[in-house]
């Protein structure tokens, strides 16, 4: 595990930090070097203003890591990742593509615990803007939550070798079938199941707030991996690939 960088660029005197990067070292899923970057201002109106994490490749550009199939390091079997004609709706040439280009500027600090908890406290995190959280190791992830007043996060790893378990306590199991959410409830999981417009809810779950309330991850806060099983209908411009992904599933 690294805290120390080898980008020594800080913020101008005086001026706050636009993030910090929080780790870097080898992705928990094949062991290529990735970055997790942490962003504190976030324009997003789904999430609201929560303090964004991005896990990236830290030696590709991301939409390169995309197309090379390399970011398998980050998102692991997610069958959602757009180089499998999956239907993920991050639109990698945008925020992640920015986030990666300022990280090779040094625009952004390391984060040292302590010194910099301040910039967490009284706000909520998102464990992965883009890239799957059990990609860092937990520490990094608990580390954020712990100094945070609360957190959504999601994980598609629930079922690899590598998985530390303890990401059960802080992020939903991601599932794309019904099977899939029965499967990781039985052993104590919370979901985030991806569905089709008009799927029926299982028992025990309730519908995305955002998508029937217009409420924000900020004021919901759900997704924590302990409170509730959640559904949300298959949404973004690649949406219509789910449908025949899952069925191939």
């Amino acid at each position: 595990m690294q805290y120390l960088s080898s980008k020594k660029a800080k913020p101008a005197r005086g001026k706050a930090p636009s993030g910090f990067v929080m780790y870097e070292g080898a992705s928990q899923i094949d062991g290529a070097p990735i970055v997790v970057i942490a962003t504190l201002k976030s324009s997003n109106r789904k999430t609201g203003d929560m303090v964004q994490t991005w896990i990236l490749r830290q030696d590709m550009h991301p939409v390169e890591a995309s197309a090379q199939g390399a970011d398998i390091s980050i998102c692991g079997n997610c069958l959602h990742r757009q180089n499998t004609g999956g239907a993920c709706y991050v639109n990698i040439g945008q925020a992640p593509a920015q986030v990666w280009k300022s990280y090779k500027k040094g625009n952004y600090p390391v984060f040292i615990p302590g010194k910099h908890d301040s910039f967490f406290m009284g706000r909520k995190v998102r464990l992965g803007a883009y890239g799957d959280p059990a990609a860092m190791p937990y520490e990094i992830a608990e580390r954020m939550v712990s100094i945070s007043l609360g957190h959504t996060g999601y994980t598609h790893q629930a079922s690899r070798k590598f998985f530390d378990k303890r990401f059960l306590t802080l992020c939903q199991v991601s599932a794309d079938t019904p099977r899939q959410a029965l499967k990781f409830q039985a052993l104590g999981a919370k979901t985030f199941r991806v569905a089709l417009d008009g799927d029926a809810l299982m028992d025990g779950e309730i519908e995305c707030l955002s998508d029937t309330k217009g409420i924000s991850c900020l004021d919901c806060g759900l997704c924590n991996g302990i409170k509730q099983n959640i559904a949300i209908t298959v949404h973004g411009s690649r949406s219509s690939n789910f449908k025949s992904v899952r069925v191939a599933t």
